[in-house]
């Protein structure tokens, strides 16, 4: 590379920061928002919001922090098209919007919190990488930070059941991306700089959507995948099967969270359930409720795990035993996974309304309550002392997204 390509390769990079939240749960991969100013407590329309952008068609997609820039798909079914755009971080200024896919739109299912663009982008500081469901394939793509296509790859053939959200992630030199589904699907790392793939694993003919999540656990790095009745642990390196047991349900659509002994999953078809797994490799379970923790992943915090249930309950229980400290009624239902800044969670109901209260076992404590938009079925970015949200707004019959910066 010449000097000058050298340049303007270091000029044209994002350092992803630790006080960044640079893909799906953030950059712990928990749900945990990096060290630093805490969000606001409360909002509104016209309160704390730092900037306000507005989004084409319909998208469940949370949005990446990287640098100074933030990313977020959109889909467009009129148009039938699948985009990135790229905001400016401190002004909420469109900088680029890339069509990554056009037509394709023939797979729907009726399901009204499927989209087609209900995955969550990541950003190595170097490129954007981004998944969708196209036509009957999962494909994932890297733009350059010029919003460019650099390559695409086909992940796996899809047959549809209630949708599409797997997000990917970034370890290392590779990019991980799932793919389950009815027809048989994949977990897979890919090549970050040409997408090839590095590894692949066969996943059993079920439908199922969780994201790839690395955690250590058990004393290492570990990609743990839940759902197809499963708990996997694999080497994130070279996708070697480190363990496997039955511990969940069918369908899954959480993320796990771990203590560092044990890997908490949870699922809501055909059963409910949260349960505690040993990654060790002994197939252990701890301990397993029937709560019904289905779409929202799950938080821990001081031996203590914390969860919204989808019927709008909020529970702690003690990661060791699985005895329940507390539990308390929210109002609504939920989609969006809860954030904990600090010792405070977030947690947003569909309806826009956001409760926080306190990570605290010995007991329910609310400390914030606002109310934004119409419909909020996005999990938000939280760092920098800013909240990032997708939200939809009704009125007149018009339905419109926004991406939201919010922050004192």
């Amino acid at each position: 590379m010449s000097r000058l390509a050298l340049a303007l390769a270091l000029l044209a990079a994002v350092p992803v920061a630790a006080a960044d939240w640079p893909m799906w749960r953030g950059p712990t991969r928990d749900g945990v928002a990096p060290p630093g100013p805490l969000p606001p407590l409360t909002w509104s329309e016209t309160k704390n919001v730092r900037w306000k952008a507005p989004v084409p068609g319909r998208g469940h997609g949370s949005p990446a922090v990287a640098g100074d820039r933030v990313f977020l798909t959109a889909a467009e079914p009129e148009a039938q098209l699948q985009s990135v755009l790229c905001f400016d971080r401190a002004t909420g200024k469109q900088l680029w919007k890339t069509v990554v896919h056009k037509g394709g739109f023939e797979q729907t299912n009726g399901n009204a919190k499927s989209s087609f663009a209900s995955t969550t982008p990541c950003c190595d500081g170097e490129r954007v990488y981004v998944t969708f469901m196209h036509g009957k394939t999962i494909t994932a793509t890297a733009l350059g930070l010029d919003g460019k296509h650099l390559w695409q790859t086909v992940v796996s053939p899809y047959v549809l059941h209630q949708g599409f959200g797997s997000s990917p992630a970034v370890y290392k030199h590779l990019l991980l991306v799932t793919a389950d589904n009815k027809g048989g699907g994949v977990v897979a790392g890919l090549d970050r700089a040409t997408g090839a793939f590095v590894w692949k694993q066969e996943r059993p003919k079920l439908p199922n959507y969780a994201s790839p999540i690395v955690l250590n656990v058990a004393g290492k790095d570990q990609l743990v995948l839940t759902g197809c009745d499963l708990v996997s642990g694999f080497d994130p390196l070279s996708g070697s099967r480190l363990w496997e047991t039955k511990g969940s349900t069918t369908e899954c659509v959480t993320s796990p969270v771990t203590d560092g002994k044990l890997v908490f999953t949870s699922g809501g078809y055909p059963k409910n359930h949260v349960s505690a797994v040993a990654a060790d490799g002994s197939g252990r379970v701890a301990w397993e409720t029937k709560t019904r923790v289905y779409v929202p992943s799950m938080l821990v915090k001081d031996g203590h795990l914390y969860a919204v249930l989808d019927d709008g309950a909020a529970a702690c229980w003690r990661c060791d035993t699985g005895a329940e400290r507390w539990r308390e009624k929210l109002n609504g239902t939920f989609s969006s996974s809860p954030v904990l800044a600090g010792d405070r969670v977030y947690a947003t109901n569909e309806a826009g309304k956001t409760t926080v209260f306190k990570a605290d076992p010995a007991g329910f404590e609310q400390i914030g309550e606002s109310k934004l938009g119409d419909e909020v079925l996005t999990t938000p970015a939280v760092c920098g002392g800013r909240v990032y949200t997708r939200v939809a707004v009704k009125a007149g019959g018009k339905r419109e997204e926004f991406l939201y910066c919010l922050g004192e």
